[in-house]
């Protein structure tokens, strides 16, 4: 018996809180509901209700760190191609928009996590330069 293949995916997310689409001037605070809302959309959008079907079964924003701005989330081997388009398609989070960038495709949580820290620790490196 073979175990349910996922795939782990850290993402970068920009925000401007400047510049969003309703002309509301309160800054959007990234959580793991607003990031799969916003995923599960783009993905309705892109590929209609099969392919949100398909990729909903182990769809999920397993970690979000809202000052650093990293996520990782969690897609099946069989459709992380789907969900990994459907992110670059987002753009905007509520009424704020983002742009997500890939950083690291991995297939255990473990080696996201380690490159996660990594990437942590160059973005506190990088503020205590300047």
């Amino acid at each position: 018996m073979v175990g349910f293949k996922n795939r782990y995916i850290l993402i970068e997310v920009f925000l401007d809180p400047d510049k969003d689409l309703l002309g509301e001037g309160t800054p959007i605070i990234l959580t793991k509901f607003n990031l799969s809302e916003a995923i599960k959309d783009s993905i309705l959008v892109n590929f209609g209700e099969c392919g949100l079907g398909s990729s909903l079964g182990s769809l999920e924003v397993k970690y979000v760190n809202p000052i650093t701005k990293l996520c990782i989330v969690r897609s099946s081997r069989d459709d992380h191609r789907q969900v990994w388009s459907a992110m670059t398609l987002v753009r905007s989070i509520g009424n704020c928009p983002v742009i997500l960038n890939l950083l690291y495709i991995s297939g255990c949580i473990r080696a996201c996590k380690a490159t996660t820290l990594l990437c942590d620790k160059k973005k506190f490196e990088q503020q205590r330069k300047r």
